[in-house]
């Protein structure tokens, strides 16, 4: 490929959901996005395209005859020929929620492994099926167009066994009954800015706080996942927006057996009422609780930060000791008082706040005399470009 014929060509990043489509556009050897947006309102009747031209600062829109996830993708896909050519686009990258037990590095998509990832839907409901779908729909739009899956769970397939263990019958975890952890593409993130920035820190014990609707812990020893509050699904660790987090699995027992809930209903309760918003009974969003004077709100929130810190402690257990700790993620990284919440209950750790640089969201917010703490940006777009272009590399494209 000649220098010219490389500058023209163009990675397409996907993170489809269950009524959205994020995505970003990305030159083929470029670090930052040129264009980015998402298809929203899918499955309604106000579905529509928003697309930003990133340097320039445009936007523009465009209406979704028929509202579904493939009309959106084909849009999209238009919109690319038109905006870059039919032949810039070498390559789609996929967040997929769930690798399983068998990838611990991206692949590329083809339709048996399609169908083999299908078959963990039932361990990741909210995000699988739909991660799936658009790579389903381009493969139908698009066959000779190279997917490449990244997946959430990647960054953990290389715990320790006892760390992936739950004390069930071995046949068990033969089967994949397994913790397997999520938020890795994150983590990895998260990694390689430590490494580049804080080479020190990176080398050490490290615990990330990846706060957002969908929250969880990662420690880390020499920039790798030694272990993590989520486990065989989503739903696990800290209490999230609208997800439960660690919980009895008594209380399921008790809600199917003595309450006479469905399978259904519990899977609806956990997933969709539970965490923020239901403890809160007003919001999944932390923004909203914290502006809030309903005492339910502060106690939703006070909740949140109490799990935190005590799950950070159990991380700490699992290090053997703690070198820093490091906030992300739409809470981690906006959310100056729920930072400073969990940090105080981990005093006892070496770990204190400095009140004006934390208000000010500064990169290092801890006071003098203290461990490092860290408010680091995420971006798991840059992870996916890394690895789809590690695929296409290793193809010879």
């Amino acid at each position: 490929m000649s220098p010219s014929d490389a500058n023209r060509k163009r990675l397409l990043v996907l993170n489809s959901g269950s009524s959205s489509i994020k995505f970003a556009v990305f030159a083929i050897h470029g670090q930052d996005p040129l264009w980015r947006g998402q298809a929203e309102g899918l499955g309604g009747t106000r579905a529509r395209l928003l697309i930003e031209d990133v340097a320039a600062g445009e936007r523009e829109e465009q209406s979704l005859s028929s509202g579904g996830h493939e009309d959106a993708l084909k849009t999209l896909l238009d919109w690319l020929d038109r905006t870059v050519g039919h032949a810039a686009l070498q390559a789609v990258g996929h967040r997929v929620v769930h690798g399983g037990t068998a990838h611990a590095d991206p692949v590329r998509l083809d339709q048996a492994l399609l169908e083999e990832l299908d078959d963990l839907s039932g361990l990741a409901p909210l995000h699988q099926p739909h991660n799936l779908a658009a790579a389903r729909h381009l493969m139908r739009l698009r066959p000779d167009l190279v997917q490449v899956a990244c997946f959430d769970t990647a960054f953990h397939r290389r715990q320790p066994w006892v760390a992936q263990q739950f004390a069930l019958p071995r046949e068990w975890s033969r089967r994949g009954v397994l913790r397997y952890g999520f938020h890795g593409l994150s983590y990895d993130f998260i990694a390689g800015k430590l490494r580049t920035d804080f080479p020190e820190l990176a080398a050490g014990r490290v615990v990330v706080a990846h706060l957002g609707n969908g929250a969880s812990l990662c420690a880390m020893r020499n920039g790798e996942s030694r272990a993590t509050s989520m486990g065989f699904t989503a739903l696990d660790g800290l209490p999230m927006g609208q997800r439960c987090g660690a919980l009895d699995p008594g209380v399921v027992l008790y809600l199917i057996q003595q309450q006479g809930l469905s399978v259904d209903e519990v899977q609806d309760l956990l997933y969709h009422r539970s965490g923020l918003l239901g403890i809160s009974g007003i919001s999944h969003d932390m923004r909203e609780l914290l502006a809030s004077e309903a005492h339910e709100a502060g106690e939703a929130v006070s909740v949140f930060c109490y799990r935190a810190a005590r799950e950070i402690g159990s991380l700490v257990a699992a290090l053997e000791g703690l070198d820093g700790l490091v906030f992300t993620a739409g809470i981690g990284e906006n959310c100056a008082p729920v930072r400073a919440a969990i940090v105080e209950r981990l005093g006892w750790l070496g770990l204190a706040i400095d009140e004006e640089a934390n208000a000010a969201h500064e990169t290092a917010i801890h006071a003098t005399g203290s461990l490092p703490v860290l408010v680091l940006p995420t971006n798991e777009e840059a992870v996916i470009v890394r690895e789809t272009r590690q695929v296409l590399e290793a193809a010879g494209a």
